[in-house]
Parts: C-alpha cells; structure tokens; sequence
C-alpha cells in the first residue's frame, strides 16, 4: 500500500505554511532529501515562493529527484516573480552561464539587478563584473565600482578584490608612488 507517511501528514496539515516549510527544510538540512521533496513539492504547487525556490535548488542540485537545469529554471522563476531574493539570483546565475537556458546576459543582468536592490551582495558583485565588461549592459565602470561598493560594504571580500583593482584604484595607487 502506497500511504503518506505520517510525518508528512501532520506537516502538511499544520497552521501555517512556514512551519511546514521550516519542518521540509530541517529534513533537507539532515540530507534527507526523498522527505524533503515530498513535504517542498506541494507547497510549491500551492504558490509558497519559498517552497518553489527550495524545490528549485533540489533540481538544480538533483537532490531527491533527478537533476534537472530546465525545471530548476521553471521553480526559480516562479519564486522570482513573487519577489524571493535568492531565485532572483540564481536566475541571473542561470542565464549568465547558459544552465537550463540559453545563456542571455541581458536576462541575467535583469534578475541580478531585482536580487541586487533588494541588498544581495552576491548580486551586486556579478552587477559589478557585467557593468566592468560590458556584458548584457553598456560598459560603464562607474556603475561596476557602485555595485562593488555596495557588495563590499556587506563584507563580500570579491567584490572588495575588484575595488582594489578598479582603474579609478590603480591609477590612484600610481599617483600616490610618484607623489610621494
């Protein structure tokens, strides 16, 4: 017989949709994933952004279900398009490097720029790095240096990395050894 087991019943028949994600993510968190996916999975359905964005990252990853770049893409955007900061993100990371989608750089710096000004560093510096190399954008290193500012100024210690070597820098760098 093919029952649910009772866990996963109590789970999904709680109060609210964030304790049973919290009780999915504990299983994930144990490397239970099989458990996991049948707790995430129907509140994904359900519409709950976070439970699509978990649900997401078990295909990207292929845990608990077979890997799957296409169908981390369909979750992630849905999640994305209720506002969740980290499937904005891992959609910029998607279309940046052509995984589950033809890579687009213009589509990631779209997602990367949602996930960015809602304060992700990591978005702001993959901002940064397309802004410095004209990649889905105008070339524009003032605009690289703002977005690296911002990522640097959460202690994201690449996007500091870049500062130091933006030409503003180096080229500050070099006057102070001749001025000196």
């Amino acid at each position: 017989m093919n029952r649910v087991p009772l866990v996963i019943q109590r789970t999904l028949g709680s109060p609210t949709a964030e304790a049973s994600f919290e009780n999915a993510v504990a299983y994930y968190n144990r490397n239970d994933y099989a458990t996991a996916l049948l707790l995430v999975r129907p509140m994904a359905e359900q519409g709950y952004a976070p439970a699509q964005h978990k649900l997401g990252v078990m295909y990207d990853k292929g845990q608990g279900i077979a890997q799957d770049e296409a169908e981390a893409v369909r979750w992630y955007r849905l999640a994305a398009a209720q506002g969740h900061i980290f499937s904005q993100y891992n959609l910029g990371v998607m279309y940046d490097n052509g995984r589950g989608v033809e890579e687009d750089d213009a589509e990631a710096v779209k997602w990367y720029t949602l996930a960015a000004a809602q304060g992700d560093a990591s978005a702001q510096l993959k901002l940064g790095i397309l802004y410095d190399n004209g990649r889905g954008v105008e070339e524009d290193h003032a605009e690289a240096v703002k977005w690296y500012t911002l990522a640097a100024a959460q202690g994201n210690e690449y996007a500091q990395y870049y500062l130091d070597m933006s030409p503003e820098a180096v080229t500050s760098r070099i006057n102070a050894m001749f001025s000196a």
